[in-house]
């Protein structure tokens, strides 16, 4: 490429302001030839062959994916709510038809179990299969929450925690503190999940008690002692008598005298409303359903499972409607 005769006639008798601009004017030509020398093509930058520069010291690291594995879909909806959602939550019993009682774990369920970095179950040999499990594999125990163990009476024996406001609230907080440890960096969201979510429990266990405040002396019987904690806090007395509750419970067959006592509850109605446990019906169970249905006594569902489509807060907001409905209590 040619240099312009301009600029190779430049001199010392050139005055400074001409000077200036040959000089920049020459600057210019001589990269126009480097350009035509090299095929047009310009040099890398500088920094395409600079070392990336090292992070810096405070920056977090990325959040790791937590494992979590549950008994059932109501302790996997509780822990997925307070874990978020780039955890991974794997409930083990989720069909409404399956009997968490007689649950046996598979390999597949134990080798979750194994690979978790947190387990919760209910507990109070309700999901004891869980517990087996445990025993079973080295290291897991520590890794374990039982939501039962964290009922504020200890002397209360009955096993259906999940609807029981406090003991959930006190599970929320554990999920939150224990997965807080596997990884610090995400303690603080697991926290302000934890926090809305008992704030929601709580509202819910307020409309609850409104029920009995409405419709004081309200009596209830149980086809299965599932429902306990929800007629504890919608102030409703279970009136079930303890020999039919206990049988039933333990999966025989309650003693005539028990049977009768429970169905003339019904015939004579002298309760207000029937829970009733479609998870576990047998024939004795059934005809509860029926005398409560011929003396017109209102019948609500209480499972032990999250129906098709709920998540807890949904379910339990759902039960408490269902609740004041059927006994005539304000919305």
């Amino acid at each position: 490429m040619s240099i312009p005769s301009a600029v190779r006639g430049a001199g010392r008798g050139v005055p400074r302001a001409r000077r200036t601009w040959l000089t920049a004017l020459v600057a210019l030509s001589l990269g126009l030839v480097a350009a035509c020398g090299s095929g047009g093509q310009q040099p890398p930058p500088p920094s395409a062959a600079a070392p990336a520069p090292a992070p810096s010291g405070d920056a977090a690291p990325p959040a790791r994916t937590l494992n979590v594995v549950a008994s059932t879909n109501v302790w996997g909806d509780i822990a997925s709510r307070i874990a978020g959602q780039t955890a991974q939550v794997r409930s083990i019993i989720t069909d409404p038809n399956t009997d968490p009682h007689s649950y046996e774990a598979t390999p597949a369920d134990a080798a979750a179990i194994g690979q978790a970095d947190l387990i919760v179950y209910n507990g109070g040999h309700y999901d004891e299969w869980v517990e087996r499990a445990l025993d079973a594999t080295p290291g897991a125990r520590e890794k374990a929450i039982e939501a039962f163990a964290l009922r504020p009476d200890q002397a209360e024996e009955n096993e259906h925690v999940w609807f029981d406001p406090a003991t959930v609230n006190a599970f929320a907080r554990q999920v939150a503190d224990r997965l807080g440890q596997v990884d610090p960096g995400q303690a603080q969201g697991l926290t302000q999940r934890a926090n809305e979510f008992t704030g929601q429990v709580d509202q819910i266990n307020q409309q609850l008690a409104a029920i009995g405040q409405a419709r004081p002396g309200l009596r209830g019987l149980s086809s299965e002692p599932v429902p306990f904690y929800l007629e504890r806090a919608a102030g409703i007395t279970d009136v079930t008598p303890p020999e039919f509750a206990e049988a039933i419970e333990e999966e025989t067959d309650p003693p005539a005298a028990a049977v009768a006592e429970t169905n003339q509850l019904l015939t004579s109605r002298a309760v207000d409303v029937l829970f009733f446990n479609p998870q576990t019906e047998s024939p004795v169970t059934v005809n509860l359903r029926t005398l409560a249905n011929q003396a017109t006594i209102p019948v609500v569902e209480v499972g032990e499972t999250l129906p098709a489509g709920r998540d807890y807060v949904g379910w339990l907001t759902d039960l408490r409607s269902r609740i004041a409905s059927a006994v005539g209590a304000p919305q």
